[in-house]
């Protein structure tokens, strides 16, 4: 109800400037407990217990100003940044976009971020708070190496987060997506590894839904060969189905709901190329329980939310929860895992 009293007055600003004020109005508030974990929803995924499997996608807090607010809301898991070594300003502004008509949004924005030192502190302030918190790390735009970009950001937040997701996969740094290469992804996953050392912390790995079948069979390859803990699919596209906002020809990564066909499908190509032997975090287009729920069934076994909090609502997550539930009741069965990857 708050949020459809707000949203016509921050549809009045540009998009890059409601998100601030959002994120600067959920510092303020009390931080909240994460939901309770829910015998029928609840998912252990790389030796974590998620209490709902409905968790916050990257982007949204990048630099872990607000993510014990956004456990109130229902999510069972947020996932901040991405963060890199080194500060930075990211690409030049207007560089994100509200596709209103397609309920979608265009971002070029660049990993601007406040760098790793800054965060640290953040995430330190908050230990004392429950919850599952990831930390999506990656390289500087103008690195020398980003390898080791990679690797001292895990060196870094391994100590700190409850998961860490390697993303080689936004359009918005040139030349990030070549790490998603056969040669360069093993080099990246063993630097990431060596790095990592004897902490637990999990790993995943955030691709991109622009590959073709090799592209998919390698990666699912490598990705058994190195125990990733999991694989989440999928990051924006480069692609641009038809649009009907004037911002279609923004360049940059498309999400919402035009994504959600192309970024299922790879999650089932990704399903299909592991026979289930790596756990599978859908991303891309979920703006309901049966977009969350064919996900599930496809072979996710966590899904992450983003863009359609801009025109759904921060009460989305708890929507998706509940409806999960009446899905997974309807068709008779009693855990959600047991729903993932029937089909």
């Amino acid at each position: 109800m708050l949020f459809s009293i707000a949203r016509p007055a921050l549809f009045l600003l540009d998009g890059e400037a409601a998100h601030r004020l959002t994120i600067t109005a959920l510092s303020l508030a009390p931080a909240s407990a994460p939901p309770a974990s829910d015998p029928v929803l609840a998912m252990k995924v790389a030796g974590l217990d998620f209490p709902t499997p409905v968790g916050l996608a990257p982007g949204f807090d990048k630099n872990a100003e607000a993510p014990h607010a956004m456990f109130g809301f229902g999510f069972g898991f947020v996932e901040i940044g991405t963060v890199t070594p080194l500060p930075q300003a990211g690409n030049p502004r207007p560089r994100l976009f509200r596709l209103v008509e397609d309920k979608a949004v265009i971002n070029r924005m660049g990993f601007n971020n406040d760098g790793a030192d800054a965060v640290v502190a953040r995430l330190q302030a908050g230990q004392r708070h429950a919850g599952i918190i990831g930390v999506n790390i990656g390289a500087n735009k103008d690195s020398v190496d980003r390898i080791a970009d990679y690797a001292v950001m895990t060196r870094t937040m391994a100590p700190l987060a409850r998961y860490l997701t390697v993303n080689i996969s936004s359009p918005n740094t040139p030349g990030l997506r070549a790490l998603q290469d056969a040669g360069a992804l093993a080099a990246l996953l063993d630097a990431v590894s060596e790095a990592r050392g004897a902490n637990p912390c999990p790993v995943f790995l955030k691709l991109a839904p622009d590959l073709e079948a090799a592209d998919i069979d390698d990666i699912t390859r490598i990705a058994i060969d190195k125990r990733l803990d999991a694989l989440i699919v999928s990051n924006t596209t480069i692609s641009r189905p038809a649009l009907r906002s004037r911002h279609a020809g923004e360049a940059g990564g498309l999400s919402g709901a035009p994504l959600r066909d192309l970024a299922q499908q790879r999650l089932r190509d990704f399903r299909a190329a592991s026979g289930g032997a790596i756990p599978l975090i859908g991303v891309g287009g979920i703006a309901s329980a049966d977009d969350a729920y064919v996900r599930i069934r496809a072979g996710a076994s966590l899904v992450q939310l983003y863009s359609a909090l801009v025109y759904e609502g921060p009460g989305l997550a708890a929507k998706i929860n509940r409806g999960l539930k009446t899905l997974l009741q309807r068709d008779g069965f009693a855990t959600l895992a047991e729903a993932v990857g029937v089909n």
